[in-house]
């Protein structure tokens, strides 16, 4: 058990490496991270910040010197780094979890081997793998690259197989995986803490919107039946299990008319969970730092009903600083800056939070209030 004063090591510089260094500091420890980014966010309020590549020994030499234990903030950090680390200190998640999340052909691949519902795939590594995939998934279809595609970067929707090949082309022909696109009814994540003993605590379901590919609001509860929400954070906690994870995990759903299908894993904080800084009795980011330590597993619960919006580049309409009095006129209202300096489209700046009476209630303020901040009619 690592108790305050002692040093955590953060592997990333975004937001969520940001959030991680801000609540362990507020719990009396140390922080540490290591980004290349002059100007990470998470840089800005640790102890200590190592600004080199990931492949830069002297940086690992450092890293060593000053943690007792590791996490990371996004998943695509090198897995022969996070093996290098294991041998010198407790690295939570692992490297084995990490590196089937880190590649969306063996994560889809991991999920359907033990069972779990996923959408139809097909593996893609040289072009002529494309007509047999379309016929297997059928149209419309998503082709994503298998690694590093985030925030609906790296994947476009295809309805033919010219269409696929074209995007094949454009990716550069790096790996990639044809998937079936789902007409959902809903989009909902759970995220959950698992400790070394195998003890999981979850929080409450959240429902999700994306735009453009980028999530733009979550609201908790979901707005589904006990029956569906008790059937995803089942699935979620087996798959933890099944991974043998540690540390804060997310899991991605589609609700279909048929049921649940799993679209994706995190293997840390989620964006879809920032609400539980506010609205939570314990937040993802204090969860991920009692994971590492060792530490019990804190309280979940929802302490009140509430809804997301995020805050993107686009807000700065002109180059010119948004109307920050739109939300913080607000009283019920919570906002989250992460400090990045250049705000282009299509990168999270920031988020809010709204606390209500009911899930209805937080959302309709969010969506009001982001009609504000981006000048349009609706937020959907």
């Amino acid at each position: 058990m690592l108790l305050p004063g002692s040093w955590l090591g953060v592997l990333g510089g975004g937001q969520l490496g940001k959030m991680f260094a801000l609540t362990a500091l507020t719990m009396g420890y140390r922080v540490v991270t290591w980004d290349p980014d002059p100007t990470s966010p998470a840089g800005e309020f640790a102890s200590h910040h190592i600004q080199a590549g990931f492949h830069d020994p002297n940086a690992l030499k450092i890293f060593c010197k000053y943690a007792r234990a590791a996490t990371t903030e996004f998943e695509n950090i090198p897995e022969d780094i996070l093996r290098a680390l294991s041998g010198n200190m407790t690295v939570i998640p692992g490297p084995d979890p990490v590196s089937i999340c880190q590649d969306r052909v063996r994560e889809k691949k991991f999920l359907e081997k033990e069972g779990f519902p996923v959408p139809p795939f097909s593996e893609i590594l040289v072009i002529e793998d494309l007509e047999v995939a379309l016929k297997h998934v059928g149209t419309p279809s998503l082709l994503k690259i298998n690694r590093w595609g985030y925030d609906g970067k790296g994947q476009t929707t295809v309805v033919s197989l010219n269409d696929a090949m074209k995007a094949f082309e454009d990716f550069g022909r790096v790996p990639c995986i044809l998937e079936q696109k789902i007409p959902f009814v809903k989009e909902l994540s759970v995220i959950l803490g698992r400790n070394r003993k195998g003890e999981i605590r979850v929080f409450p379901v959240a429902e999700n919107v994306h735009r453009n590919g980028v999530l733009e609001t979550t609201v908790v509860p979901a707005r589904i039946s006990d029956m569906v929400a008790q059937k995803a954070c089942q699935i979620a906690q087996e798959i933890a299990s099944r991974l043998h994870y540690q540390g804060v995990l997310a899991v991605e759903f589609f609700l279909t008319e048929e049921g649940l299908l799993v679209n994706e894993m995190a293997p840390r904080p989620h964006n879809s969970g920032h609400f539980t800084l506010d609205a939570c009795l314990t937040n993802q980011f204090e969860q991920q730092v009692r994971t590492l330590c060792g530490l019990p597993l804190g309280d979940p619960r929802l302490v009140s009903p509430a809804a997301m919006g995020n805050i993107m580049g686009e807000c700065w309409s002109g180059g010119e600083e948004p109307d920050w009095e739109k939300i913080l006129r607000n009283p019920d209202v919570k906002l989250h800056l992460y400090g990045k300096v250049e705000a282009r489209p299509g990168r999270k700046m920031g988020h809010f939070t709204c606390l209500a009476e009911d899930a209805d209630a937080a959302l309709s303020r969010v969506r009001s209030i982001l009609s504000e901040l981006y000048h349009r009619t609706d937020s959907a």
